[in-house]
C-alpha cells in the first residue's frame, strides 16, 4: 500500500507499478452521470479512497463478443489486450494517476493528461500500452482517463436537448470533467495545476482538437499533443449538427424497441449496441456518426472554420503520425498544416514529428497506434521482441515528450536539435529506422502506402 494522500475530495491510497519509485492511483471516480446526462464532478468522498484497481470501461462493441474469435479484431486485440480482463458499465467515469512516490504538493511537476483513441467507440485508459507510463521517472505526472463511447457518448435526440438545453458530445463533456477534476486535485499528487499538457492519439487526438477549439476548456491546460489525428483538412472536416443526427438516433431508438427516453435509458446495453450497429450498417455514411458534432455549446462551428479563424488555443503543439498510418499522406499533411497555421497566425511554437520504426515481430511496419509503445515507454508490456534499438528510440521519444510538457520545448541534452515550424519551413523530426534526424518523409512513398497498405484502426 502506498502512502495516503489528501486531495480536495478526501484521502486516497494507491499501489506500486512496474517503475521503482512510482506510485499508481487507479480507478479514481472523477464524475458521475446517468445515461445521457452530462457529468457532475466528484468533489467529496468518505473515508480513504482505494485506488489500487482500475475502474470500469465504457460499454463498447467488444463488451458483447469475444475479440479473440473475431478475425478483423485480432491484430489490435493481440497487440494491446490479449490476456487482460476488462469490466464494462454505464458507470465508467474513472481516471488513473502515476506519480513519483516522493512527490508532494510542493513538487509542482508538469502533468501529461492522455485521452485514448478508438474511433470514439472503443478503448480505455489502462490497456497494456498505457499501463504504467514511464513519464514519472522523467519528472512528469501521468493521467489517463475513461469516457463514454459509441451511443453512450454521442447520442443526439430532441428529448435530450429539451431536458438539458443541448444534446450530444457526452463523451467530450466527460473528458472536460476529467480535466476539471485534475486541475482541482492534481497538486496533491505532486502535479502543477498550472502546467498541464493534454495529449491524445487517433480519436483521442481529434478530441484534443475539439478541446483546443472550445472556450469551455479555457485555462485547463497549457500545451497540447496530437498523434495521428487532429489538424486541418477539408476532407476531414465535419459540419454535422446534433439536429442533423436526430433521424439516425431516432431509428436506433426504434430498433431497440423503445418509445420513450426512459425506456431507452433503461434498455439493456447489449440491445442498444445491437440496434446501433444494425442502423449504422443500413445507413450510408454513418461509420463515424457516434462522434463529436456541433451542439452550440461545446462546439459552435466546424473545426476547420474555427481553426482558420484562429480560435484554437494559443499554446505550443506537438503533432505527428506514422509511416503505415491510416491514410498516411493525409494524416501527415494535417499535422504539418496545423503547425504551419500556428506560425501564420503568430501563435506559439509547434513541432512536427514522423515515426517509421518497423516494429519487430511482423511486417506491418509503423502501423496506426504503434508509436504509443514508445511514447509511453511501456515496451516491456508487449509481446514483441523489442531490441536495444527500440528502447533507445522509446527513451528519445518519451524524453522529448516530457521536455515538451515541462517547457513547451521538446529539445534537451542528448537529443537531436528540433526546431519549431515556421511559415518558411516545416522541419520534421524523424524517429524510427535510422538514427534520429530532421527530414521530410517522401510524399510519393506515403501516397503509395496509402493506396496499397491495408492499415486498420480501432
Amino acid at each position: 500500500m502506498s502512502k495516503i494522500l489528501k486531495t480536495n475530495c478526501g484521502e486516497i491510497c494507491g499501489t506500486t507499478c512496474q517503475w521503482p519509485g512510482v506510485t499508481a492511483y487507479k480507478g479514481i471516480r472523477y464524475a458521475t452521470a446517468r445515461r445521457w446526462e452530462y457529468p457532475v464532478l466528484v468533489e467529496k468522498w468518505e473515508g480513504v479512497y482505494d485506488a489500487t484497481q482500475y475502474g470500469n470501461c465504457s460499454y463498447q462493441p467488444r463488451s458483447f463478443y469475444d475479440e479473440a474469435k473475431v478475425v478483423e479484431k485480432a491484430f489490435y486485440y493481440n497487440e494491446f489486450r490479449k490476456g487482460e480482463t476488462y469490466t464494462y458499465s454505464d458507470d465508467c467515469l474513472y481516471l488513473n494517476v502515476w506519480t513519483p512516490e516522493d512527490a508532494d504538493e510542493s513538487s509542482k511537476l508538469p502533468v501529461i493528461f492522455y485521452i485514448h483513441g478508438g474511433g470514439y467507440t472503443g478503448g480505455c485508459g489502462h490497456e497494456k500500452h498505457f499501463d504504467g507510463p514511464v513519464w514519472p521517472t522523467k519528472g512528469c505526472v501521468a493521467v489517463t482517463i475513461n469516457y463514454r463511447l459509441g451511443p453512450m457518448g454521442f447520442m443526439c435526440l430532441p428529448e435530450l436537448k429539451e431536458e438539458a438545453g443541448h444534446t450530444g458530445n457526452y463523451g467530450l463533456f466527460d473528458q472536460l470533467a476529467a480535466m476539471k477534476w485534475v486541475k482541482a486535485n492534481i497538486e496533491a499528487f505532486g502535479g502543477d495545476p498550472e502546467n498541464i499538457t493534454i495529449m491524445g492519439q487517433s480519436a483521442g487526438a481529434m478530441s484534443v482538437q475539439q478541446h483546443v477549439l472550445s472556450s469551455l476548456s479555457d485555462g485547463l491546460y497549457t500545451k497540447a499533443v496530437m498523434n495521428s489525428g487532429g489538424g486541418v483538412h477539408k476532407l476531414m472536416n465535419s459540419k454535422a449538427t446534433c439536429e442533423d443526427r436526430y433521424d439516425f438516433w431516432n431509428k436506433v431508438k426504434a430498433e431497440a424497441g423503445c418509445e420513450t427516453l426512459e425506456q431507452l435509458r433503461s434498455v439493456d446495453a447489449e440491445k442498444l449496441f445491437s440496434a446501433w450497429t444494425t442502423v449504422k450498417k443500413a445507413t450510408k455514411g454513418a461509420g463515424m456518426i457516434a462522434s463529436p458534432c456541433i451542439d452550440g455549446v461545446f462546439l459552435t462551428e466546424s473545426n476547420l472554420d474555427a481553426a482558420m479563424a484562429g480560435k484554437q488555443k494559443n499554446i505550443p503543439y506537438m503533432m505527428g503520425s506514422t509511416s503505415e498510418d491510416i491514410v498516411p499522406l493525409i494524416i501527415h499533411g494535417m499535422a504539418k498544416d496545423w503547425c504551419t497555421l500556428q506560425a501564420k497566425q503568430n501563435k506559439q511554437n509547434s513541432y512536427c514529428w514522423f515515426f517509421d520504426r518497423r516494429l519487430p515481430g511482423d511486417e506491418h511496419g509503423a502501423w496506426h497506434s504503434s508509436e504509443l509503445w514508445y511514447f509511453f515507454g511501456t515496451l516491456k508490456n508487449g509481446w514483441r521482441p523489442f531490441t536495444e534499438k527500440d528502447y533507445k528510440v522509446s527513451d528519445e521519444m518519451s524524453t522529448a515528450l516530457c521536455n515538451f510538457a515541462k517547457t513547451g520545448n521538446p529539445n534537451g541534452n542528448g537529443l537531436v536539435q528540433w526546431n519549431p515550424v515556421t511559415v518558411q519551413d516545416v522541419p520534421v523530426l524523424r524517429w524510427g529506422e535510422k538514427e534520429t534526424f530532421v527530414g521530410k518523409p517522401s510524399s510519393f512513398k506515403l501516397l503509395k502506402t496509402m493506396l496499397t497498405n491495408k492499415a486498420v484502426g480501432e
